[in-house]
């Protein structure tokens, strides 16, 4: 059984099928994550060629199957993400956060509040906020969707939410300095560090650009979300393994430059 209709769309990932057809995966406000079958993509007047592009938002108009491909007959209302599609290191960040999606979410259930998210985050990296910044506010969001939330409320004891805290794999938790003794092998986290990664599990995409942070702080918080998703999710993208290339050529630069 199949309907056509209108669905608001984020292409999460645009793949090959045999010569002339595309197999593209959408993120839809109302149907959740979909795959959509895209023919005649080598016709030279072929309509769809700017709405099916990576990170493309667009109004999809859609032959939606309640099994199997979907198949997707028009298109409007296309906003293409120019400098996230363009600009090597955005796209990394962005791959990576459609992968996460793309691994995290069940086909077919629709998840309107994430689906703003994302369209937000995007808008984020087009507007020049800081990507990595971005990328970390997802990969904490992303827990609860693995269904591996740790507590970053307090302290998994007290219940204490103000001061230091480190993290314990241990106790899947946060510590106060009253508690710390609970788990020698706590991760010795900087202060900072934790308290971003709280804040960054709760705030508004419409705050973050308030926020700065200094080179290190942002190391010490990638250190422990890694840390976490290795323990946790167990996930290793290629996307991500690219960030960290990234980043080591990046360093490499300031070397040179030094």
């Amino acid at each position: 059984m199949s309907q056509l209709e209108e669905v608001e769309g984020l292409v999460l990932s645009v793949r090959k099928h045999r010569e002339r057809d595309y197999l593209v995966k959408l993120f839809t406000d109302r149907y959740g994550k979909l795959m959509f079958f895209v023919r005649g993509t080598k016709n030279p007047n072929f309509k769809l060629r700017s709405a099916i592009q990576p990170f493309a938002r667009a109004s999809f108009i859609a032959d939606i199957r309640s099994e199997g491909l979907s198949f997707i007959r028009d298109a409007k209302n296309v906003q293409s993400y120019t400098s996230v599609q363009t600009d090597i290191f955005k796209t990394a960040y962005a791959t990576y956060i459609a992968q996460l999606a793309d691994a995290a979410l069940e086909d077919r259930k629709a998840d309107p509040l994430l689906f703003e998210q994302l369209l937000t985050g995007m808008d984020r990296f087009e507007e020049d906020f800081d990507p990595e910044i971005i990328m970390n506010i997802f990969e904490i969001r992303f827990f609860r969707y693995f269904g591996v939330m740790p507590e970053f409320r307090g302290c998994v004891f007290c219940g204490l939410t103000d001061g230091p805290f480190d993290y314990s794999s241990r106790h899947h938790g946060l510590l106060c300095p009253k508690h710390f003794h609970e788990d020698e092998r706590r991760l010795h986290a900087s202060p900072k560090a934790i308290h971003f990664i709280r804040l960054f599990s709760v705030v508004s995409f419409d705050k973050i650009n308030t926020i700065s942070l200094k080179q290190e702080t942002k190391t010490e918080i990638q250190r422990v979300i890694d840390i976490l998703y290795d323990e946790l999710v167990g996930l290793n993208l290629k996307s991500k393994r690219f960030i960290k290339k990234m980043h080591q050529w990046e360093n490499l630069l300031k070397r040179e430059e030094d």
